[in-house]
C-alpha cells in the first residue's frame, strides 16, 4: 500500500468467507460454476436464489464471486458453505452468492460493480475513498463492527478503482504489482 500515491482511488470491501466461485454464462445463459481449484459445482451453484439463470449479456461473460451461509460468522460460514457443496443433497436456500469482479473485465470497479448489478447479481456493499489515509478508519470500523456486519468477513478488502493503474500494476516486473489487497485483524 505504501507504493500508492496518497491520492489514488480505492474501494473498500467486505472480505467474505465462504467459497470462491467462478461462473460462466454463454449468451446469458448460465453454463458452468467452478471453485478456485476447479472443481464444478454448477448444479449446486444453480440452486442458490440469488444467481440469476439468465442474463441480458449475449456473449462468453465470467464473473467471480463469494458463496456464504447467511446468518453466520466468519469461519462456521465457510465450513457449512463447504459442506454444502460437497454433500449429494442440500438445498441452497440459507446461501447467498455475492459476485465481485468481471473476469477479464474492462471497468474499473466502481463501474464493474454497477453493471453486475444491471445484470441482476448480488454485489458487496463498497466504500470509495480518494485518500489511503482513511484505510485505518474503515479496519477500525469494521473491527467495531459499523462496518458490512451482514457478511461473515474476516478482513476487509481494499482495491484500486483505476482500471489503468491496475493494469499497469499488474504487468509491472516490480514487487508492487498487486492491484488488491486483504487486511485482516
Amino acid at each position: 500500500m505504501e507504493s500508492l500515491l496518497t491520492k489514488t482511488r480505492l474501494s473498500i470491501q467486505p472480505k467474505i468467507d465462504g467459497c470462491a466461485i467462478a461462473i460462466r454464462y454463454i449468451d446469458g445463459k448460465f453454463n458452468k460454476a467452478i471453485t478456485k481449484k476447479g472443481f464444478d459445482f454448477s448444479s449446486k451453484i444453480k440452486k442458490i436464489k440469488n444467481v440469476p439463470d439468465c442474463i441480458p449479456i449475449k456473449r462468453d461473460f465470467q464473473i467471480r464471486g463469494e458463496l456464504y451461509a447467511t446468518n453466520q460468522v466468519a469461519g462456521i460460514s465457510q465450513r457449512i458453505t463447504r459442506k454444502y457443496l460437497n454433500d449429494k443433497k442440500g438445498i441452497g436456500e440459507s446461501f447467498r452468492f455475492c459476485c465481485f469482479q468481471i473476469l477479464n473485465g474492462r471497468l474499473n470497479q466502481y463501474e464493474t460493480l454497477n453493471y453486475l448489478k444491471k445484470c441482476g447479481f448480488s454485489t458487496p456493499d463498497s466504500y470509495f475513498t480518494n485518500h489511503t489515509s482513511e484505510i485505518q478508519l474503515y479496519k477500525k470500523n469494521w473491527l467495531e463492527k459499523k462496518l458490512f456486519a451482514k457478511y461473515p468477513t474476516n478482513g476487509i478488502v481494499i482495491k484500486i478503482n483505476s482500471r489503468k493503474l491496475r493494469l499497469l500494476r499488474e504487468k509491472s516486473l516490480s514487487q508492487n504489482n498487486e492491484w488488491q489487497y486483504a487486511i485482516e485483524k
